[in-house]
């Protein structure tokens, strides 16, 4: 769905998309031409434990910004694969767009590459989008226990995902996807029609985690 190129150093979030889907699912894609999103909601804290040293100086992970779950992204897909970067260049985005954006994407660079990467894929305009990708958020109840860890926890990939559904009723089984990277868990993913309603979606559930046990890091701060 997503994967990292120069701006990784200001992402806060970009690497763990490598994962997404191979490169052959991607194309550059036009405008408002796809089926559906994926809310992609990032745990944090496994971000900054993965990229370790490179980060601590990170506006996302610094000790001071204790984050759980955030927004990675609200990105277009077609039923088998997703579009990409749908206007080279993309068109710019204010800074005070930006900033209204920091409490749920805490990194501007992170914000600045999902207009570019996904934005410009989902036919709306920059204030447009990324009032879609906060309707979304809202959309989702994050369950109390995922608030916050104050110490490690190893988890099922299903526990987590039947936690989310637990407080999300609409929300079913294929709906919704766990990733992770063998050791940690990375991101949920949910399914989301073009007005935001959950729906199915198969090709992203086939590529949820299949690790027995995962570790949840704690939150920062």
């Amino acid at each position: 769905m997503n994967h990292p190129r120069g701006l990784i150093a200001a992402l806060g979030l970009v690497a763990v998309l490598s994962v997404a889907s191979p490169a052959s699912a991607q194309n550059r894609g036009a405008p408002g031409k796809f089926d559906f999103y994926v809310l992609a909601l990032s745990w944090s804290p496994s971000y900054c434990e993965a990229e370790g040293d490179r980060r601590r100086g990170n506006e996302q992970c610094s000790r001071g910004r204790p984050f759980a779950f955030v927004v990675h992204g609200l990105w277009p897909q077609h039923e088998r694969g997703y579009p990409r970067a749908c206007a080279n260049p993309a068109p710019r985005i204010p800074d005070r767009l930006i900033d209204s954006m920091l409490d749920l994407m805490p990194a501007r660079g992170l914000v600045i590459h999902e207009w570019r990467e996904h934005g410009t894929c989902s036919g709306l305009g920059a204030d447009g989008y990324f009032n879609a990708v906060r309707r979304a958020r809202e959309r989702v109840a994050v369950p109390e226990r995922f608030r916050r860890l104050n110490a490690y926890e190893m988890v099922a990939p299903v526990e987590v995902e039947d936690a989310f559904r637990a407080v999300n009723p609409e929300l079913k089984p294929d709906m919704i996807a766990v990733t992770c990277d063998h050791r940690w868990l990375r991101e949920v993913r949910i399914c989301l029609n073009r007005d935001l309603t959950f729906r199915a979606c198969p090709d992203v559930d086939r590529r949820a985690c299949r690790t027995p046990r995962i570790a949840m890091p704690p939150v920062r701060g």
